[in-house]
């Protein structure tokens, strides 16, 4: 501020007037148009404390200050301590006033708070406050952990003005020690990073959750700031001084940041962003509209390794805190969405508060994956993607394939070693880091272009997938299929004039319906061998002997008979649990592995195709599927039976070898019902478990039941399914969750959702007689009946990404009044209703007709 008034200060200056008066009187309207003079009450319009008053960065501040000296415009009483002008004052001050105060301390806090509370005026503190909050040097230096510098921080506490230097003596000598440590702070900051002891300020951090990173070292003391902010908050008068500091320490912190490696040569530089967001107010509506869309965008312009180890230190936090800080970050892009109107010329990606508001909830998303329980061990081992005979075409026509080199990570995500993955249990669930506003004013298609070209200059919130629901991700998947569909196309057609072959620009699949799977296992082994690239065409399935045309419903139908027949138990490629209702792979299964690859292909094909299929895995399956291999925990709902009595072991208090008497030797059956025993260590038949060891039994038991017993079999599935979807962002945009979701679609049903996007056809609609009965009826059915009603008409009982809205069933008359069922076309989602004489009948033979269904209540 000095430099700029001494600056501005020899242009405007009157030439009688004596240089000393002019700086104080320009120093005072400064002060007064940036910090007030702390009267709640002020009328002075050109006062900081004054209601309505705009406030001004420093810059501004001090233009304004010269043009209001050259007016001599109204200046707050003289009286008023926070422009004090006597010495006088600084006596009753020594440590507040002037420039004696560079840094605060939780004490000198407490001290000047101390005298505020007895004389009823809080504008010393105020100043005080405005002067560090709002300088990024004197914010560094403030709140550190040196034991020198703050002797007993831990034992004073603020609830006692005993426990501060209250008296004119004790204040001197306070504040002398303050000026002779201050000449050499800058000296010892490299040392107190190092002597910091991390631990030990983290009082908020979680106990139930070990960070496995270890303590982050870093020399603010924490602790100390919550305690000043929880004391200073709670006085109203406060807060507009944290809110007018924080604005006007934005612009020089992002100018810092943005020209100079401010953190490379002080690391400390960090605890300015410490220091703010333990700011409990962040989330009011002042901030939220003035200062934190600047400090966003500041916090979002810190390099690489500063923003890991903020995330790595707000790991260590406790839940509390860390769901502040989200939903101070999501209700600055919720109130941001809302106030602001967005289309296809002006996009949410172009505003820069809700984009750097996203970056930052980025590292609070990271955090509480770090701070939730990890498994950042037990990775499959992936086989190499094959290669497609077409690629050299391409490379001659100057198109590599975007994700050639494999799926793009996060730079944050590399920094920090850890994948979203890697996390059983976050400790704040996932589904609360979406943001339904930003999700609806999305347009999925302009976002999916940033995200596939990854231009430095636009901003794709699917580089933050955490932020999104499925169902938009879904639709960004959905693009990528179509660009990849349209993309194969062309090459094939460019292709085929080169080698002078006949266009095949779709993956046409011609089968008989009674060898369907045969059919289907050979054209597809011969594209996945020749050209996987093939695979990524639009599906386009033909029956032999039928006419028909493609458009969806014949995909639809094949895949829903291929799952049919291979997850038939008679197969035996699956076992099935009666329990669970969940299929699992058999170990004993005497199928060949093209048989696993050719399903593999099928929930690929899916995928691409955007179709719900009808199968029901534990979620382990999609886990493995994503990379990640099963462990114990998996055992909950693929094998609880076996979860159980492996967790009974593991409590046991008695003796476990003499009471168990089991060994590391288990035995299963084949497919025949016959005994086979496997070493899950070597000699294992002679390895009792005891209390020692049952940890490791339990360990090897569920890695043989998850994996090695069914390596052979997974290993193609996965293959196949790889097939199709290696090339495509999935596995940076959906957790094993969503995977199943875009496969299976929702267990939640909303019919009312149902109802009123179906449409009518053969002389129906919604104001038919029959069509109120038919909807009245479904209402009335319970859970089990709507699940069996579903799948009868669609095939199978779950909704699809987005809810049952997105479904759009047909409902058809079908004939005047019959004792005919109702019947269904499950491939095209329709309903065929004969026009039944009354409600009673209808509800009676359309409940005969889903619960008498077979199969997939087909035709």
């Amino acid at each position: 501020m000095d430099i700029i008034i001494l600056v501005c200060k020899d242009r405007y200056y009157h030439s009688g007037m004596k240089r000393a008066a002019a700086k104080h009187l320009i120093e005072r309207y400064f002060c007064q148009l940036t910090e007030g003079c702390g009267n709640g009450a002020c009328t002075n319009e050109l006062c900081a404390s004054c209601l309505g008053f705009q406030p001004l960065d420093h810059n501004a501040a001090a233009i304004r200050a010269l043009e209001l000296y050259k007016m001599n415009a109204k200046l707050c009483g003289r009286h008023s301590a926070a422009f004090p002008d006597n010495s006088s004052a600084k006596e009753t001050h020594p440590t507040l006033l002037g420039d004696q105060v560079h840094y605060l301390t939780e004490e000198k806090v407490y001290e000047i708070l101390s005298i505020c509370e007895g004389k009823k005026d809080y504008s010393p503190l105020i100043r005080v406050i405005g002067r560090i909050f709002s300088n990024a040097d004197g914010l560094v230096q403030s709140f550190r952990k040196d034991k020198e510098q703050h002797p007993n921080t831990k034992e004073q506490h603020p609830n006692t003005k005993e426990q501060h230097p209250n008296t004119k003596e004790q204040r001197k000598t306070h504040q002398a020690n303050d000026e002779d440590k201050d000449e050499d702070d800058k000296e010892r900051t490299t040392a107190m990073e190092q002597e910091s002891e991390a631990s030990a300020s983290m009082e908020g951090a979680t106990g139930s959750t070990e960070n496995r990173l270890g303590p982050v070292e870093v020399s603010v003391d924490i602790e100390a700031v919550r305690r000043v902010y929880d004391r200073l908050l709670s006085n109203e008068k406060m807060e507009s001084a944290f809110l007018n500091a924080l604005v006007y320490l934005t612009p020089n912190v992002e100018l810092d940041l943005t020209y100079l490696d401010v953190y490379d040569t002080n690391p400390d530089y960090l605890n300015i962003f410490i220091i703010v967001m333990e700011n409990s107010s962040l989330h009011s509506p002042e901030y939220l509209e003035m200062a934190m869309p600047l400090f966003c965008k500041c916090m979002s312009k810190l390099p690489l390794p500063a923003l890991a180890k903020l995330t790595r230190l707000w790991s260590q936090y406790s839940v509390e805190h860390i769901r502040r800080m989200m939903e101070t970050f999501q209700q600055l892009i919720t109130y941001t969405v809302i106030s602001n109107e967005y289309d296809s010329d002006s996009l949410v990606n172009d505003d820069e508060c809700v984009v750097a508001a996203a970056k930052c909830l980025k590292l609070v998303f990271y955090a509480n994956v770090l701070g939730g329980d990890l498994d950042t061990g037990h990775n499959e081992e992936e086989e190499p993607a094959s290669e497609s005979s077409e690629l050299t075409l391409q490379e001659l026509l100057g198109e590599e394939r975007s994700n050639k080199k494999g799926p793009r990570v996060d730079p944050l995500e590399k920094e920090l070693g850890v994948r979203t993955l890697d996390c059983r249990r976050p400790l704040i669930p996932f589904e609360e880091f979406v943001n339904e506003p930003l999700n609806d004013v999305l347009e999925m298609d302009k976002d999916f272009t940033f995200f596939k070209v990854d231009s430095e200059s636009k901003f794709s919130f699917q580089s933050c997938p955490f932020i999104l629901n499925a169902c938009t991700k879904s639709l960004g998947l959905y693009y990528d299929n179509r660009i990849s569909m349209y993309s194969e196309r062309r090459i094939t057609a460019l292709y085929s004039l080169v080698q002078g072959q006949q266009l095949n620009p779709y993956l046409r699949l011609k089968v008989r319906r009674d060898h369907i799977i045969d059919d289907a296992l050979v054209r597809l082994e011969m594209i996945a061998m020749e050209n996987p690239a093939d695979l990524r065409k639009q599906l386009f399935v033909e029956f032999e002997g039928e006419q028909g045309v493609d458009e969806g419903g014949v995909s639809k139908e094949f895949f829903q008979l291929v799952l049919e027949e291979m997850f038939n138990p008679d197969i035996g490629m699956f076992t099935y649990d009666e329990s669970t209702k969940l299929f699992w792979y058999n170990p004993s299964s005497l199928e060949n592995e093209a048989q696993f690859t050719l399903i593999g292909i099928i929930l690929g094909l899916a995928i691409y195709n955007n179709c719900i299929l009808d199968v029901h895995f534990p979620m382990v399956v999609y886990r493995k599927l994503m990379g990640k291999k099963g462990t114990y925990l998996d055992l909950t709902d693929s094998h609880p039976v076996l979860y159980q009595s492996l967790r009974e072991l593991l409590e046991y208090e008695g003796d476990v070898e003499e009471d168990m008497m089991i060994t590391f030797q288990i035995s299963q059956t084949d497919l025949f019902g016959d005994p086979i025993t496997y070493d899950l260590k070597e000699n294992g038949d002679k390895i009792p478990v005891n209390a020692d060891n049952r940890k490791e039994f339990v360990s090897l038991y569920s890695d043989y039941i998850l994996n090695k017993s069914v390596e052979r079999q997974f290993k193609a599935f996965r293959r196949g399914f790889q097939m199709v979807t290696n090339e495509s962002p999935l596995k940076c945009l959906f957790r094993p969750e969503e995977v199943e979701l875009l496969i299976c679609g929702s267990r939640n049903l909303d019919f009312q959702a149902l109802e009123e996007t179906t449409e009518y056809d053969g002389g129906y609609s919604k104001d038919c007689r029959i069509i109120k009965d038919f909807w009245e009826t479904v209402h009335s059915f319970g859970e089990e009946d709507k699940r069996l009603f579903l799948q009868f008409t669609t095939g199978t009982d779950r909704a699809p990404v987005g809810g049952l809205g997105k479904l759009k069933m047909i409902i058809a008359k079908n004939g005047p009044d019959t004792d005919r069922l109702p019947t269904s076309h499950t491939c095209f989602n329709a309903l065929l209703l004969p026009e039944y004489d009354s409600k009673e009948k209808l509800k009676e033979r359309l409940l005969k007709a889903i619960t008498y269904a077979k199969g997939f209540g087909m035709l």
